[in-house]
């Protein structure tokens, strides 16, 4: 398997599921999301399907067969998702659960893919007696992989009696800047909306060189985090339209060209001119079946979903995955970013501009992602509409 091509299969779905999302149930707000963890969530889904519902799930999630996923998720727990920060780099959290109702046996084909591929730890429960139990259960495990930034992935009611299976997986970064930024110099500054209004907001400044590249109608920044000894290389990347309403159709752009972060992205360091990004704390969540059934994942989701390779159990022919809840944190600022995601589901071109100086204020609507560079592989993306608005 081809691990940089798999990751460019995953970046597809990755950035064309973010465009949905930032275009609709987040139009109006800032947002954060970890297509990745919903992701994982869809492959352990995969994992216990057949027939129709398999094709699709596979269809959507890119990939040419059940054994080729997990031989992907299998590697990129071993290669991108290890934990740096004994050495200095970023820390990383990655995990996956699986809680089972105790009147049901994971099939063994099914256990073994849980638990030697995903290395999730799969929890018998009693959904039938204690559902709002379990929904605590889930949610406290949730918050401890995510070092308590994701508190309720699981809204209240969203597990009963009928529940038989949930999937989550959480995911945890918090790096810090390779070169961070001097507290002392952050300035307040005008921060223009989307309406035309503007807020005041600090701003994070600096006079060292930067890695930025202007491209036609928008400007690209990459922040690299401290490596530490890992072969990876993290770094953050703030796609700045230079329209100041010009944001939607940047995503657009951003989230229909499956290739746009291979040509896009600043490879060297250029003085800066006038140089403002403001600090941020954004907390975001939505129910992500909604959003997959809107692009054609619907399969899993109705009475007709072949879930059959899960658990032992004529019940099996009567599973399907009610909804897949996904929520997710960022924040940063002159230190460098923190940021989580967990999902649970309930069953390179030339610079077009070369200027002696570039400018880059990030004063209006933009959108930024985390990456793991050598591979390519995307954690996370969204966008800022105002930075006022912390949660």
């Amino acid at each position: 398997m081809d691990l940089r091509e798999s990751i460019g299969n995953q970046n597809a779905v990755t950035l064309g599921l973010s465009k949905h999302v930032l275009l609709t149930e987040a139009k109006t707000s800032n947002s954060v999301l970890s297509p990745l963890s919903i992701q994982v969530v869809l492959g352990l889904i995969a994992a216990g399907s057949k027939g129709p519902t398999l094709h699709q799930l596979l269809s959507f999630l890119n990939s040419k067969s059940n054994d080729h996923l997990s031989s992907f998720f299998s590697e990129l727990v071993s290669v991108v998702f290890v934990d740096g920060s004994a050495s200095g780099g970023p820390r990383l959290s990655f995990a996956n659960g699986v809680w089972v109702d105790r009147s049901l046996l994971l099939k063994p084909s099914f256990k073994q893919v849980v638990e030697n591929v995903y290395k999730a730890a799969s929890n018998q429960v009693d959904f039938q007696n204690k559902a709002v139990e379990v929904t605590n259960e889930v949610n406290a495990w949730a918050e401890k992989e995510t070092s308590g930034l994701i508190k309720e992935v699981l809204p209240f009611g969203s597990v009963d009696n009928t529940t038989r299976l949930i999937f989550a997986n959480a995911l945890y970064f918090k790096g810090a800047w390779n070169e961070k930024f001097n507290a002392s110099t952050t300035k307040d500054y005008d921060f223009y909306l989307l309406n035309g209004s503007s807020v005041h907001v600090s701003f994070m400044t600096s006079k060292k060189k930067q890695f930025i590249c202007a491209f036609d109608g928008f400007k690209v920044l990459g922040l690299p985090y401290k490596q530490g000894e890992a072969k990876r290389q993290f770094s953050m990347y703030f796609f700045l339209p230079d329209a100041k309403n010009g944001l939607p159709a940047l995503v657009e752009k951003v989230g229909s060209d499956s290739g746009f972060l291979d040509h896009h992205l600043p490879q060297q360091k250029v003085e800066v001119g006038d140089f403002r990004i403001p600090r941020f704390k954004v907390s975001f969540g939505f129910e992500a079946s909604k959003t997959l059934k809107g692009l054609g994942l619907v399969l899993p989701f109705s009475d007709k979903g072949d879930l059959t390779e899960m658990v032992d159990s004529s019940i099996s022919q009567n599973l399907y995955v009610s909804s897949i809840f996904h929520k997710s944190f960022i924040e940063v600022n002159e230190e460098g970013t923190e940021a989580a995601a967990a999902s649970a589901g309930v069953v390179n071109l030339e610079s077009l501009t070369l200027a002696d100086k570039l400018d880059f204020v990030a004063d209006h609507p933009f959108l930024f992602l985390i990456r793991e560079d050598i591979s390519g592989m995307v954690l996370f993306i969204g966008q800022v509409l105002d930075p006022s608005q912390a949660k």
